[in-house]
């Protein structure tokens, strides 16, 4: 007997616990909003990266030994610059062999040249003197442009970073002397998501703040990948930040804030109005004190609103509150009205 009671006393305290129903055809009280027209824009963050403009590595066209290193470790350099000086002695003695070769070369065609004048010799000799020296000249310039590749220089206005090899050292086209980049303008990479691609355009301008620093930078669109990512299913993005601001370092992470899919005349409700269903969406619409549900198509959001694309119009009242609770043809009260 004492289980027993035992049992009933908490299955009446369990029932006491439960909220209570509304009674009979009691109206169920909630909240209403008027469907109206608003400028609405839908803003999302995402994560980028701060690039150099331009990164190069610095390496040797041809292999030789090192014999002149001017590498000013994380200091600016002009365009020209000489980085790095191989051996060119071998090279320097060939092009002064050719050369003494081209100048022999020469006086021999011009003998040859009043030789035939008088038909002392054959055209065809004379012919063959000024083939060797085209290809003596032709020799001479292959030389000279092997000298060139032995003087590594800055291929562009940048920072040199830190010298990775050794005054001395031999070294090959696969050896990395140093590096260099660009940094009066920097590059910012992002991706968006597919459904936003539409909106992204060359020349629109993106802001972004930086991890540690809370001020606000821009930059603006250069170009968009030419198809969408199929793992992913983004969009790569690449935009160019100008100016050299220190607080900016290639390498940062970088938050992208973009207005995306503005409407200046889009028909809002709230967000919370929206009931989620397995296949559509809808809003319960307030007509004469009896709640009706209609599907409706939803556009783009903010934090507070949402676009209604079909299904409502201005004027409509919507219920915001007590959703869970109200059912289709439902009695309800409106306590507000926004």
């Amino acid at each position: 007997m004492s289980t027993f009671f035992f049992a009933c006393k908490e299955d009446k305290t369990k029932t006491a616990q439960l909220p209570a129903a509304p009674k009979g055809n009691a109206a169920i009280q909630a909240e209403g909003f008027i469907v109206k027209e608003k400028s609405l824009s839908e803003n999302i963050e995402v994560p980028g990266s701060l690039l150099p403009f331009e990164e190069t590595q610095i390496r040797p066209e041809i292999s030789g030994r090192l014999v002149q290193l001017n590498i000013p470790e994380g200091n600016f350099v002009k365009k020209g610059y000489l980085l790095a000086k191989l051996f060119d002695g071998d090279l320097q003695a060939q092009l002064r062999k050719l050369q003494v070769q081209l100048e022999i070369a020469t006086k021999t065609a011009e003998r040859q040249k009043e030789l035939l004048s008088i038909n002392g010799i054959s055209q065809q000799e004379y012919d063959l003197s000024e083939l060797s020296i085209n290809n003596l000249k032709a020799d001479i310039e292959l030389v000279r442009v092997s000298i060139v590749k032995t003087e590594i220089r800055a291929p562009y206005d940048g920072r040199i970073g830190l010298k990775a090899i050794s005054l001395g050292a031999y070294i090959t086209p696969t050896d990395i002397i140093t590096s260099i980049v660009q940094v009066k303008e920097l590059k910012l990479e992002f991706t968006i998501p597919e459904k936003y691609s539409d909106g992204m355009r060359k020349g629109q301008t993106v802001g972004f703040t930086v991890s540690g620093n809370s001020q606000k930078f821009s930059s603006t669109v250069l170009a968009t990948e030419t198809s969408i990512e199929a793992t992913t299913r983004t969009l790569r993005v690449r935009a160019v930040v100008k100016g050299n601001n220190p607080s900016l370092v290639p390498g940062n992470f970088a938050k992208i804030s973009l207005a995306m899919g503005k409407d200046e005349n889009a028909l809002i409700v709230p967000t919370q109005s929206i009931i989620p269903q397995a296949r559509n969406k809808n809003a319960v619409v307030y007509s004469g004190g009896i709640a009706k549900f209609v599907p409706v198509v939803t556009g783009i959001r903010d934090s507070s609103y949402i676009q209604i694309v079909d299904g409502l119009k201005t004027g409509d009242t919507v219920i915001i509150t007590g959703l869970l609770a109200i059912r289709p043809d439902s009695k309800v009260t409106l306590t507000k009205v926004q």
